[in-house]
C-alpha cells in the first residue's frame, strides 16, 4: 500500500511509526497539509498509540514557536478533538499568538464546550490575539463581535471556573468598551489576588490612562505578583510618569518584579529611563545587567527600526 502513496503522506505515515524515534526533519511534512493530508492524518492518527501522539504533538509545538515558517494549525485544529485533554492543550497551546481569523471558530468552540477548564481557559488565551487584531481594524466586524459576545458569556457565567474567568477578561480588555472596563474594575476590587493579578494585566492590555494612578499604587503592593503585573501594565501603558516609580522596583526582594520593572522601563522609552538603563548595564549582577541591555534596545528599536533586524511581538 506504501507504494501507492504520495512521498509525503508516506513522511506522514514514517511519524507514527512506534519502532522510529520521532525526528524533526519528518515533523517539518505535517506544515500547511491539503484537506486530502489531513484526512489521511486524522485516519492514522486515531490508531497510533497515545505516547507517540504526546510525542508529535508536543513538538509540533515546540517547532512552530522555533520556526514562523512551518504552519502546523491544519493538525491543532484537528487536534482540538482529540479525547486526549492534554493533547487538545497543547493543540490549543500551538494556536496562541496566530492571526488567521479562520482559527476563531474552532478556538471559540473550544472555549464554549470543552470539558477541560485547561482546554477552556488555553483557548480565552488564544483568542485574545483576535481581540488586539479586533482593536486595529484588522478583524472583520463579524468576527470582533462574535468574539466579544462569546468571551462575555464567560464572564457573566458564575459557574465557570476562576482560572477560565480570569484567561477571559485578560483576552477581552483591550477591548475599549464602557462593559470591558466596569469588568475589570469589578475583578480589581475581588479579595482573590489571583483575579486581581488579571485585572491588573488586563488594565495594560486597555491602553486607557486612567488606570495609571491605580497601577502606580499597586507598584507597593504587599503582594509579588500584584506588583510584577503592575509593572508590566505600566510599561503596555508607555507612561513616562511611571518611570520614578518602576526604578524603585529595581531593588525589590522579589528578581522577578526586578526584571519587570527593567523591562517596562525600555518600554516606556525616554531620558530618565535611558540613563537608568544605561547605568544598570554595569550592575554587577548578570541577570540585572542583561535585562537592561535588553530593554536598552528595546528603545533603541523603537527609535530606529532599522537599526536591528525585524522581530516579532516588538511593543513600541
Amino acid at each position: 500500500m506504501a507504494a501507492e502513496l504520495s512521498p509525503r503522506i508516506q513522511h506522514i505515515a514514517e511519524i507514527f511509526d512506534s519502532s522510529k524515534p520521532v525526528a524533526s526533519s519528518k515533523l517539518v511534512y505535517l506544515s500547511d497539509l491539503s484537506s486530502e493530508e489531513l484526512k489521511f492524518l486524522g485516519e492514522i492518527w486515531v490508531n497510533a498509540d497515545a505516547a507517540r501522539r504526546h510525542q508529535v504533538i508536543s513538538q509540533l509545538v515546540h517547532l512552530s514557536e522555533v520556526d514562523f515558517r512551518l504552519d502546523f494549525n491544519g493538525v491543532f485544529v484537528f487536534c482540538l478533538g482529540d479525547p486526549d485533554e492534554a493533547i487538545r492543550i497543547q493543540a490549543t497551546t500551538g494556536l496562541d499568538g496566530e492571526e488567521n481569523y479562520l482559527l476563531i471558530t474552532p478556538l471559540l468552540r473550544a472555549l464554549k464546550e470543552d470539558n477541560s477548564t485547561e482546554v477552556r481557559a488555553a483557548a480565552a488565551v488564544a483568542i485574545g490575539k483576535f481581540v488586539l487584531l479586533g482593536e486595529l481594524g484588522k478583524l472583520p466586524t463579524h468576527y470582533k463581535n462574535k468574539i466579544y459576545t462569546a468571551l462575555l458569556e464567560v464572564l457573566e457565567n458564575k459557574v465557570e471556573a476562576a482560572g477560565v474567568r480570569r484567561r477571559a477578561l485578560e483576552a477581552v480588555s483591550p477591548f475599549n468598551l464602557p462593559r470591558v472596563k466596569e469588568l475589570i474594575e469589578q475583578a480589581y476590587h475581588t479579595d482573590d489576588v489571583k483575579l486581581k493579578a488579571s485585572a491588573i494585566y488586563a488594565m495594560g492590555r486597555n491602553c486607557d490612562f486612567a488606570w495609571l494612578t491605580t497601577l502606580v499604587t499597586e507598584l507597593n503592593s504587599n503582594e509579588a505578583e500584584i506588583r510584577y503585573e503592575a509593572a508590566n501594565a505600566c510599561g503596555e501603558l508607555g507612561a513616562e510618569e511611571a518611570v520614578p516609580h518602576l526604578l524603585k522596583l529595581i531593588k525589590d526582594e522579589d528578581r522577578q518584579v526586578q526584571e519587570a520593572a527593567i523591562e517596562a522601563l525600555g518600554q516606556i522609552g525616554g531620558e530618565q529611563a535611558t540613563q537608568a538603563l544605561n547605568k544598570l548595564v554595569k550592575n554587577p549582577q548578570p541577570r540585572i545587567s542583561q535585562a537592561a541591555k535588553s530593554a536598552l534596545e528595546e528603545i533603541h528599536f523603537c527609535e530606529d527600526p532599522l537599526f536591528f533586524q525585524p522581530q516579532l511581538g516588538r511593543h513600541c
